[in-house]
């Protein structure tokens, strides 16, 4: 069963995390402009059509489609890989003096 995992939220945006049985199967950010909404779905480097496909349909149903007002279009690019891990500059080393490098949490 897919499940997500809201990460952040802005009045026009918003990311979750995607879960499928206790695992990391993806990302989706979605903005939603007007009567469209804007996905950007990374998923897993062996994800196929038909994978890709159902997280899309999913997606919709259950975050995009409920979403006050409805949608007009659903436009989605995405993305197949693995992840590098998530980077941020409040990690900082006590050895960074220059305090403007990214670190990995």
């Amino acid at each position: 069963m897919i499940e997500f995992e809201r990460e952040l939220r802005t009045p026009h945006s918003e990311a979750y995390m995607v879960l499928e049985d206790g695992g990391i199967v993806g990302r989706v950010d979605l903005h939603f402009q007007g009567e469209n909404v804007y996905g950007t779905l990374c998923t897993t480097a062996d994800a196929n059509e038909e994978r890709i496909q159902a997280l899309i349909d999913t997606i919709d149903e259950r975050l995009v489609m409920t979403a006050d007002p409805y949608r007009e279009d659903f436009i989605v690019t995405v993305w197949r890989g693995s992840p590098a891990g998530v980077y941020s500059d409040s990690a900082m080393d006590d050895d960074d003096d220059d305090g403007d490098s990214f670190r990995l949490n």
